[in-house]
């Protein structure tokens, strides 16, 4: 992992922050950009595999995803591992260990990534000084909280075919309103693996599951990842209406 601070190389600034563009993210009053602006430290390149953020672990920053893909995950003593959700670009992560003193999952890089590192000991002026973003820092707390609960409804009582659909086009959904689904057909880089420690399947049950969506056309699989086809089938099959994506804030 390569840190850059203000003087160690190029940085994005967060005025022409690529993100801002979008439409799904809120436009900041120019204060509020200022502040964010002095906020951030420094940005983090990740390369794909490696740990961001370890369970356990008191973290002095906070991130916003930037560019890439990346997982939350918890482990059972024994290895065994159960994903809980996807990062991708707007995303905060490390919220909790600055909240909680230290860290209840891990995040690893699914790609290579660019994260805003912010120090977490400024959070306190933001929640003083500008009540607008100590709001927004809320409204992405709950909507982890949100995420967390469809997905525990899915592995709980969906089946196998269904939650397969489900994440996938979960992840789609996400993925389109950020940017990453700008290409046709969008690439997802995970592996069948990913997908059973996501789904809370065996990898040989998982893999029967995934080529039943393949015989239906709906995804392909490639040595980069799962390719998406057909997100309104996934969501046919998943019995399952997609994301509600609305304007929603960036830090």
């Amino acid at each position: 992992m390569t840190l850059t601070g203000p003087n160690g190389g190029k940085r994005v600034p967060c005025e022409k922050c690529p993100l801002r563009k979008r439409p799904v993210f809120r436009p900041f009053e120019p204060e509020e950009l200022a502040f964010v602006s002095r906020f951030k430290t420094g940005e983090l390149s990740v390369d794909r595999g490696a740990t961001v953020l370890v369970e356990g672990a008191n973290s002095a920053h906070l991130y916003t995803v930037l560019s890439g893909w990346g997982f939350r995950y918890k482990l059972l003593p024994d290895g065994r591992r159960q994903i809980l959700n996807y990062a991708m670009p707007g995303d905060l992560i490390g919220l909790q260990g600055s909240l909680m003193e230290e860290m209840s999952h891990s995040v690893e890089a699914l790609s290579p990534m660019l994260l805003c590192v912010f120090e977490r000991d400024q959070l306190h002026e933001l929640y003083r000084h500008h009540p607008d973003l100590a709001y927004d820092i809320t409204w992405l707390a709950s909507r982890e909280e949100q995420m967390l609960d469809e997905n525990l409804l899915s592995v709980g009582r969906r089946t196998a075919l269904e939650r397969a659909a489900y994440l996938i086009a979960f992840i789609a959904g996400r993925a389109a309103a950020v940017g990453l689904g700008d290409s046709d057909p969008l690439e997802i880089p995970i592996t069948q693996q990913h997908v059973a420690d996501a789904l809370g399947l065996s990898l040989v049950h998982t893999n029967k599951t995934l080529r039943k969506l393949i015989q239906r056309r709906l995804i392909s699989w490639q040595e980069r990842g799962c390719v998406v086809r057909d997100v309104d089938g996934l969501l046919e099959v998943a019995r399952w209406e997609g994301t509600n994506e609305t304007v929603r804030p960036l830090v």
